[in-house]
């Protein structure tokens, strides 16, 4: 399963959903944003170099992460806590910290990118 982020319409949201329960099974992960901006001010350089990390590193924990990746801790624990938020991170039993995905892909038609 991959991840796929882009730019749509807030109602597509609604619709996605509608699709991924008529497919059923495991589909992609979809995550939309309304704008570039809004998609960048939340996925930073800083947090998608941090999800590569994560994806090359494994189920860690994020102190772990944090030294892997040569970043304060309590940034990248901030960071973690927003890509959680955004559902492109999950935490294990053991609270290790993983990529749930084989692929994040971030898609965005220059049409669509108005700010």
């Amino acid at each position: 399963m991959k991840a796929i982020i882009d730019l749509a319409p807030r109602s597509s949201v609604f619709a996605t959903a509608a699709a991924q329960l008529a497919a059923g099974g495991e589909s992609d992960f979809r995550l939309h944003f309304e704008s570039a901006r809004a998609l960048f001010s939340e996925l930073t350089p800083a947090r998608i170099e941090l999800l590569d990390t994560l994806r090359r590193q494994g189920a860690c924990s994020v102190y772990a992460l944090a030294k892997a990746a040569g970043r304060n801790y309590s940034n990248v624990h901030g960071d973690i806590a927003a890509l959680e938020n955004l559902g492109l991170v999950a935490r294990d039993a053991s609270e290790n910290v993983t990529v749930p995905f084989e692929s994040v892909e971030i898609r965005l038609c220059l049409a669509d990118a108005v700010a």
